[in-house]
């Protein structure tokens, strides 16, 4: 069956949106499983299975006023003039004030997003993978690389990581040795995700937080189609626990590394879910009397 090329139910005009999703199709520096690219289609046709009623929170999010802009145009493009790309069209969002949400795409696209923000803001990546290379296969801007990227913009005491379970020896002691906060899948396992959340609170204390989810922080259990799977990592409640927990304090959310040809179509349902869950609390926050 064939589905509308746009996020179920995102059918608000740009100008009265309050959030809005854009696809970053581009996975040219992947290490392991190409197909990232596809993910933004996939994810967009995976919504459509879902109600527009939430019984958990009872929020109808066809009341919610989204707007899919469609992807962005990178194809071909290095991996510095995606990354620019993607700056200057979120920059172009907060000037509008929307809600910037991204669909990955691979996690470099990543770097673009919080370039367009102040420096002040704090980010939270949920990862199976520490992404701190300075460079990798002589690229900067490499999928690896993402989190040192961030710190180059922000500071590396605005990022926390948390799921993590894989580093490469040199990679992972030069985190600790810039004072990187992490916390691994095994932590999280041991003294469940309440108590890393807390800390991570208490180290961003009230900043504005970015939210970007690699898929793979996830279990290959849940998340199989992703491009670099890791065993032994959370569950998707765990992700719920997260976007509960910071709701206050998102100011944007992208969703990358889905690679839908690994899988029968579980990745993208569940990112799509996500995408739906990032929405109805940031909109729920923004409503409460």
């Amino acid at each position: 069956m064939d589905f509308p090329d746009y996020f179920a139910d995102a059918t608000s005009g740009f100008n009265k949106a309050e959030f809005v999703i854009f696809g970053v199709p581009y996975d040219k520096t992947s290490s392991f499983r190409y197909g990232s690219k596809q993910a933004p289609k996939f994810i967009r046709q995976s919504s459509w299975n879902f109600e527009t009623f939430n019984l958990k929170n009872r929020i109808d999010f066809k009341n919610i006023k989204v707007h899919d802009y469609g992807n962005i145009k990178i194809n071909g493009n290095s991996p510095s003039k995606m990354v620019k790309k993607v700056r200057k069209f979120t920059s172009k969002l907060l000037e509008k004030n929307k809600f910037p949400i991204a669909l990955g795409g691979e996690h470099s696209i990543t770097t673009g997003i919080v370039q367009a923000f102040p420096k002040e803001i704090a980010v939270l990546s949920l990862d199976a993978h520490i992404d701190f290379r300075q460079e990798y296969e002589n690229e900067l801007f490499n999928h690896a690389c993402t989190t040192r990227r961030l710190a180059d913009h922000i500071n590396v005491n605005n990022i926390a990581v948390l799921g993590i379970r894989s580093a490469e020896k040199e990679e992972f002691e030069e985190a600790e040795k810039q004072g990187l906060f992490l916390i691994d899948s095994f932590n999280i396992r041991k003294n469940g995700i309440k108590q890393a959340l807390y800390k991570v609170k208490k180290y961003f204390k009230n900043k504005k937080i970015y939210l970007t989810l690699d898929i793979d922080v996830l279990d290959p259990a849940y998340a199989p189609g992703t491009s670099t799977p890791e065993p032994f990592g959370i569950t998707p409640f765990d992700i719920l626990e997260c976007i509960k927990s910071f709701s206050k304090q998102l100011i944007g959310f992208d969703i990358v590394e889905v690679c839908p040809p690994y899988d029968n179509g579980e990745t993208a349902l569940l990112a799509a879910k996500f995408v739906k869950c990032i929405i109805e609390e940031i909109w729920l926050r923004d409503n409460q009397d």
